[in-house]
């Protein structure tokens, strides 16, 4: 496993953030599968593209065969996709409802689903949600109450999915890869990073 080519999937990965991944995960040589709704062929070999609705099962479905037919492996899940709409709480409507549980929490749930399944068959495995801030910290110039309500459900359920065991303790290496990251990372600060396998979420080793 370790010495194979890692593979990771990016769900919204068509633009922003996401597209922006797909690059950096190229970058480190990674084998890459992308995913939204109107994301195009890539020209690239080492990059396959899915389009589709990530709320939909049959994405992730068609994501992650993909994904083991052509590299064999998945390493890393980026669930980037998400939507975001500031209004007052009165004003949603129940379109707007629909369509950010669909997308915000629907599509985290088949994608992570499936990972977590294959991960655990090969042993290893990292899943990486992108939230949003104004869970912890709402601000009154942006109303996003539909927001804080999807996005702080990823929050919750990536704990709880952080309490697998590890089965061991912690290495040197992985403390001081933490600390680099941490040194790279110029806009990330006031935050307490827990480098522990999962003990500050709720599972303690014995």
């Amino acid at each position: 496993m370790s010495t194979a080519q890692r593979v990771a999937v990016i769900t919204g990965a068509s633009q922003g953030i996401g597209a922006a991944l797909v690059q950096a995960f190229r970058s480190r040589n990674y084998k890459v599968v992308a995913t939204s709704r109107s994301i195009k062929p890539a020209a690239e070999p080492d990059i396959v593209t899915v389009q589709g609705d990530v709320a939909d099962p049959k994405t992730a479905k068609l994501v992650f065969k993909e994904a083991l037919d052509r590299f064999d492996r998945i390493d890393t899940l980026v669930n980037n996709a998400g939507m975001f709409m500031a209004k007052p709480f009165t004003a949603y409507s129940k379109e707007d409802y629909a369509a950010f549980m669909a997308t915000n929490v629907t599509g985290f749930f088949h994608m992570t689903q499936r990972a977590i399944e294959i991960m655990n068959k090969q042993g290893s495995g990292h899943v990486v949600t992108v939230t949003t801030s104004l869970v912890d910290q709402p601000m009154t110039s942006v109303p996003a109450v539909l927001q804080s309500l999807t996005k702080g459900a990823l929050n919750a359920a990536t704990k709880s999915l952080a309490i697998h065991p590890m089965g061991r303790m912690g290495e040197v290496s992985e403390v001081v890869d933490a600390v680099m990251y941490l040194d790279s990372a110029g806009f990330v600060t006031g935050e307490i990073l827990h480098v522990d396998g999962g003990q500050a979420a709720g599972h303690h080793t014995i």
